[in-house]
């Protein structure tokens, strides 16, 4: 006959087993199960969420601050469009301010409406990224997105306040390549290959016509003699710049030549103007016995208005010699 189990055994068993439970719990979660300090949101993805599982991480810059706690589908049937609420928790203990102070926490749904509709203002959105290429599985990243505008659904799912959505990175790459694919559709194709391949059968016909083959021979006859042309400027140029050199300097010996010709004449006319003043001042003592009209004195008259236009050449050409070569300027 078997012995009858002791109720002492089975109590002990009994304590153990939940001792056991209690130490995995703080050991494996980390003390979660008796955290209180979350908060939920809702979130209403339009794409897929193959991948996505419950208690999947909610991450911010890399870092888990939460977990998916709920995944559900929603079917309207009037309007036959399925919605995808997934609920998120996050653990407010893994997001604190400046110097590592706490956020208050909300006491009332208006608090908790008003701290959320801070966040959306500061660009928080959530979207769905890859853990794994091996896997495919999915987190959420809950990240600042200020350059998407936040897009609301207007659902209501327990009361929990929703946080925008944003395509995923895959889901953006394929909506602009459906977009870019749609406008080369729109593109008319065949017309614009018709046209083509018109303009090249005449570009064809063109160079196989004979004025093409006239053009190309025209052509090269030009460059042929533009060559001949630029040869024999480049020929004739060394002689005429060595003319030009000799030129100039035969001028330049010319003008130092003149130079002290034209300093000497210049005393010469001063001494000649000055005889004539003493001419005429003599001619004025005997203006009483000459006259005013004498022939003499308009003799002297003439002499003198001749020296002085022969100064004034003089000294124009002291100042520009060149004008033996060029002639006086207007």
């Amino acid at each position: 006959m078997s012995r009858p189990i002791s109720p002492v055994a089975i109590g002990g068993f009994t304590v153990g087993a939940l001792a056991l439970l209690l130490a995995a719990v703080f050991i494996f979660g980390g003390g979660r199960f008796f955290r209180t300090d979350t908060v939920r949101f809702v979130i209403f993805f339009d794409s897929s969420l193959n991948g996505l599982e419950i208690g999947a991480p909610v991450k911010m810059q890399g870092v888990k601050i939460g977990e998916v706690k709920d995944i559900v589908l929603q079917f309207d049937p009037r309007i036959t469009k399925i919605y995808k609420p997934v609920v998120i928790e996050i653990d407010r203990s893994n997001l604190t301010g400046p110097e590592g102070v706490a956020f208050p926490k909300a006491r009332s749904s208006k608090e908790r409406l008003a701290s959320r509709d801070r966040l959306v203002a500061a660009g928080f959105r959530a979207r769905l990224e890859m853990q794994s290429l091996l896997t495919g599985l999915l987190f959420i990243d809950l990240d600042v997105h200020r350059d998407k505008p936040p897009v609301f659904t207007g659902l209501e799912y327990q009361g929990l306040l929703e946080v925008p959505a944003i395509p995923t990175t895959a889901d953006e790459l394929r909506n602009a390549f459906t977009e870019v694919a749609q406008k080369f559709n729109e593109l008319p194709l065949e017309d614009m290959i018709r046209d083509l391949s018109i303009s090249l059968q005449e570009i064809k016909n063109f160079l196989t016509s004979q004025d093409a083959r006239r053009s190309t021979a025209a052509l090269a006859h030009t460059l042929e003699e533009t060559e001949k042309a630029v040869k024999t400027l480049n020929g004739n140029l060394a002689p005429l710049l060595a003319n030009m050199n000799r030129t100039v300097a035969n001028a330049n010996t010319l003008i130092g030549d003149v130079r002290p010709i034209v300093a000497n004449a210049d005393k010469a006319l001063i001494a000649a103007t000055a005889a004539l003043d003493g001419a005429r001042d003599s001619m004025a003592k005997l203006d009483g016995a000459i006259g005013s009209e004498s022939a003499l004195y308009e003799t002297l008259d003439a002499l003198k208005e001749a020296a002085r236009s022969i100064r004034n050449l003089t000294d124009y050409l002291e100042r520009h010699p060149e004008a033996v070569l060029t002639g006086k300027g207007h």
